[in-house]
């Protein structure tokens, strides 16, 4: 039920790669490496449903991780075969989903940096498990939209990913989109948690992986990296030891540089 086109910032020409950003983002997070990619690469980076300048949710049903892979299909097929998908947070969790969805020999690669796909950690091992504090945080998170607090729901969020009180030392100008993005907590957390795809089907993912995680993340992230590192078939895992979940925004120097590293290997 794709209400598209999204919006899509693109660069530079050659083999496609795709770039689906994390959550309360947009693709201006990928800009940098967009920049650093252009010479030898098309990269695509598109915004998510409600994110940037892309659509709205155009339904009352709860999305799915199946959804935004419909988004996005007119930028897989733009981005050509076979492709490329990088992925941060929800964005490796869309990721991740496309990757299963298309024809075998379709994607070339994917680099993922701690894609959250709860339902895995949920699936391993039922609540409590290593998922409790995001979905304490999306408690919170709900219970202050409930109370129309949009600022304190993106409060929520923004300091369980990063620390407290990060929200509050952001500028004005960079809360405020982050704040309006925070209505879509109810539905991000229903397609991470309740993706129906069991973990022994990304064994069918024979393509290289990079998977990417930061030393200083939360259990929630590093649980799903861990099932994940476990079934690719063809993983690589690196981690950053200074680094938190959302170290492709704070810290996009590194992260890029051993994105494109793994590009121009494989």
């Amino acid at each position: 039920m794709a209400a598209g086109p999204p919006f899509v910032r693109s660069a530079g020409s050659g083999i496609g790669v795709v770039c689906l950003h994390s959550n309360a983002s947009s693709s201006g997070q990928w800009r940098a490496l967009m920049e650093l990619l252009a010479p030898r690469f098309q990269v695509l980076a598109p915004d998510s449903y409600g994110s940037g300048k892309s659509p709205e949710w155009p339904s009352d049903r709860e999305i799915t991780l199946a959804d935004e892979v419909a988004l996005i299909e007119p930028v897989l097929r733009e981005a050509g075969s076979p492709l490329i998908l990088v992925g941060h947070s929800y964005g490796g969790a869309v990721a991740l989903r496309a990757a299963l969805d298309r024809p075998a020999g379709e994607v070339r690669a994917l680099a993922l940096y701690e894609p959250t796909l709860f339902a895995l950690v949920n699936a391993a091992s039922p609540p409590p498990n290593d998922a409790d504090g995001i979905r304490a945080a999306v408690a919170e998170s709900t219970a202050a939209l409930d109370r129309g607090d949009r600022h304190a729901a993106a409060r929520a969020f923004i300091d369980y990913w990063m620390e407290e009180g990060a929200y509050e030392r952001m500028p004005e100008a960079r809360r405020e989109p982050i704040a309006a993005s925070s209505v879509n907590v109810r539905r991000w957390a229903y397609a991470l948690h309740r993706e129906p795809t069991p973990l022994e089907a990304f064994r069918r993912l024979e393509m290289p992986v990079l998977l990417l995680l930061g030393g200083r993340t939360k259990p929630s992230a590093r649980a799903v990296t861990r099932l994940l590192a476990a079934t690719l078939p063809r993983v690589e895992v690196h981690e950053f030891p200074e680094l938190g979940h959302m170290g492709p925004v704070t810290d996009p120097e590194p992260v890029n540089a051993a994105i494109a590293r793994f590009l121009e290997r494989v």
